[in-house]
């Protein structure tokens, strides 16, 4: 299922015109607070009615002004998971699950059991929300929004109270979200190495308008988008594949731009992923460089140059993916970096933290 949206509205001091496609997957409403992501999701689930606008999934017409359509949020087959999690304090998690199969239309849905076992309920199920920890009750939530069988499901910062450890555990089940059931995910962050990690599509907000929208790994390696990530952390996408796991405690992986080793993974040889590396840890070097301890090293051609207040960003052309790196101005004047130059990206083995090593890019058994 795809999701056209445009939307105008006003409010008082602020007006949002955005305009954006999500197809299947994952897409990721990113922008800084206040730039209007959770306006747009509020549209989408009937909450908020805009001035003017269009919103459809597939062939189903959710709201058009122009003809006078506006489903009720009850009549959109939407899930929608909250900041917090919501749930209801005297049901036990199997009753708070339940609960959503009130909403679901008639006819097949999802299974019990399956959801249960994809989200790591099962030993939860007779525990009240007050005995579950914070993740728990976010895994909670996203499974009775599954319950309710979307159409597509709707999250709007479900991490936004956790703390990074709980983050990390949750991360996996979204990813498993994406990968294994057939709903959309519309989901809304301001946390970039989170949208990395999961986003197949991208849609950059600020001040109520849309950047640019499309392949989250495009956009996220793309230059001139870096400022209104942050700098800090900015940084692209590789798809990677696990080829061997080596006998001195490193895995190795394959990439469009040569092998990356890494501290050993758990994953089985074959496995696909996709691993984040952050622009200010990638070094360049005209050569090839000898007699360094990073093992890492990937040859390509520099694509583009952007030069920002705090240095120089540099788009890395690494077949048909693209790696960015920072690096001072002074040392993009020394390198002589020009669009066309081959150049060889040096990255740390210890540079891709846990966190930012995902499952494959939305896809399966390919990389």
């Amino acid at each position: 299922m795809s999701l056209s949206v445009t939307l105008h509205h006003h409010f008082p001091g602020f007006a949002l015109d955005v305009a954006f496609e999500a197809p299947p997957g994952l897409t990721a409403l990113f922008g800084r607070s206040g730039s209007g992501k959770t306006s747009v999701i509020n549209a989408v689930a009937g909450i908020l009615r805009p001035d003017q606008g269009r919103i459809s999934a597939d062939h189903t017409v959710l709201l058009d002004t122009s003809k006078a359509i506006n489903l009720p949020p009850h009549r959109r087959r939407l899930g929608y998971v909250f900041q917090d999690a919501r749930l209801f304090p005297h049901l036990t998690v199997q009753q708070n699950l339940r609960y959503g199969r009130w909403f679901a239309p008639k006819g097949p849905g999802p299974d019990f059991e399956q959801i249960t076992d994809l989200l790591g309920l099962q030993s939860l199920l007779h525990r009240r929300p007050a005995a579950l920890s914070g993740g728990e009750k976010s895994r909670v939530a996203i499974g009775r929004a599954l319950l309710s069988n979307p159409a597509l499901l709707l999250m709007d910062e479900p991490f936004a109270a956790l703390d990074e450890p709980r983050k990390a555990e949750l991360l996996p089940y979204i990813e498993a979200l994406r990968d294994r059931t057939q709903t959309p995910i519309l989901y809304v962050s301001h946390a970039l190495p989170e949208v990395a990690r999961l986003a197949t599509t991208l849609v950059v907000m600020d001040q109520g308008h849309v950047l640019r929208a499309g392949p989250a790994a495009a956009l996220l390696a793309d230059p001139d988008l870096a400022p209104a990530m942050g700098l800090r952390d900015a940084g692209s996408v590789l798809a990677a594949v696990i080829t061997a796991q080596d006998a001195d405690g490193l895995t190795e992986l394959h990439t469009a731009g040569g092998p990356i080793w890494l501290p050993r993974l758990a994953s089985p040889i074959g496995t696909s992923l996709r691993l984040r590396i952050a622009a200010q840890d990638v070094i360049l070097s005209r050569h090839r460089p000898e007699g360094l301890s990073a093992l890492n090293i990937l040859a390509g051609t520099v694509r583009e140059i952007r030069m920002t207040d705090q240095g120089a960003l540099i788009q890395i052309a690494l077949g048909r993916e693209h790696l960015l790196a920072r690096v001072t101005h002074r040392s993009a004047q020394a390198l002589g970096l020009a669009p066309g130059l081959p150049i060889f990206a040096i990255v740390k083995s210890v540079a891709a933290a846990q966190t930012d090593i995902g499952t494959g890019i939305g896809q399966k058994g390919t990389a």
